[in-house]
């Protein structure tokens, strides 16, 4: 993620797109999948935003695989779109399709996932959460709210994500000297049905958990299944403590059975249009631009729920 937080935004028009002569700006965007709650207001944000600016979006969805947002991304380039937004399977091996952008003069804005690259001059922008923050969170809460629980079961993301990894990291970093200790972890691929196959594996091998620390609310809610399947009583006898804040986990956190929720907002359609306007105008724009999101207890998540938008 250190390549992603020194990312350059520039203003040197030479390697920015160009729109049409009608004006009409023309986005490729190639979107991770489907997977979860949280993805699918992403993808509507993304697509309301863009009819509301005026922007020609042509969009696509990858089904988790990296290999085809590469085909996404090159179909892209092929159809001179003026600028290319994506949010990144796995961090990893983007350079080649990103430098055949970057050739074609076609701008590329990271949304909601980071790169590991070290030619941060590939991309103009990142923008999304911070996502050892949103890790840090999830521990510090259980560090002042952990009472007697000590083993912790982790639930992550996709591997090689950048969200999987960096709250891993956070969440690692908050518990550390602590007694607390993560004592199983598995992938369950930021789906629901993933969460819950690997919350009954760790049922079975695990003899004491007090914790779930789910990297996504999908996860959390499958854990939520396989625990009442074993007869105990989820947010009571296991704590629960997700990332996202999307409706189905705030209803869960309101009813008691999620502990604690820290956002990700997937709303960034605005944000995104903005800043591709701004850099197909040749203006400067944030190396790194952080959307601000907050903390739910299941008293906040009634509170918020009448009005939630995803």
């Amino acid at each position: 993620m250190l390549a992603a937080l020194t990312a350059c935004g520039s203003g040197d028009t030479a390697s920015s797109g160009t729109t049409a002569d009608d004006g009409k700006i023309t986005m490729g965007f190639a979107q991770v999948g489907a997977e979860s709650g949280w993805r699918t207001a992403n993808t509507k944000s993304i697509q309301e935003s863009a009819e509301a600016a005026g922007i020609e979006l042509k969009f696509s969805d990858a089904q988790q695989k990296q290999e085809n947002q590469i085909k996404a991304i090159r179909s892209y380039i092929q159809q001179k779109v003026d600028v290319i937004a994506f949010s990144p399977v796995v961090e990893t091996g983007w350079d080649t399709v990103l430098l055949e952008a970057k050739r074609a003069n076609i701008p590329v804005i990271l949304t909601d996932r980071a790169v590991d690259s070290e030619d941060t001059s590939l991309y103009k922008t990142f923008l999304g959460s911070d996502f050892v923050e949103e890790g840090k969170k999830a521990g510090e809460w259980l560090k002042a709210n952990a009472g007697s629980a000590v083993n912790v079961v982790e639930l992550q993301g996709t591997t090689g994500a950048a969200p999987a990894i960096d709250r891993k990291e956070g969440f690692e970093k908050a518990i550390a000297g602590t007694p607390l200790k993560i004592v199983a972890s598995q992938t369950g691929d930021f789906t629901r049905s993933g969460g819950k196959q690997v919350m009954e594996a760790f049922l079975k091998s695990v003899p004491q958990i007090d914790v779930v620390y789910a990297h996504n609310d999908d996860m959390g809610l499958g854990a939520i299944e396989a625990i009442k399947a074993a007869g105990k009583v989820p947010g009571k006898d296991i704590k629960i403590i997700t990332v996202d804040a999307v409706k189905d986990g705030m209803t869960a956190l309101a009813a008691g059975e999620i502990n604690f929720i820290v956002e990700c907002s997937p709303l960034l359609g605005d944000q995104l249009m903005d800043l591709a306007k701004k850099v197909l105008k040749g203006e400067e724009v944030p190396a790194r631009v952080v959307t601000e999101e907050t903390t739910f207890t299941p008293e906040q998540a009634k509170a918020a729920l009448p009005t939630r938008k995803y």
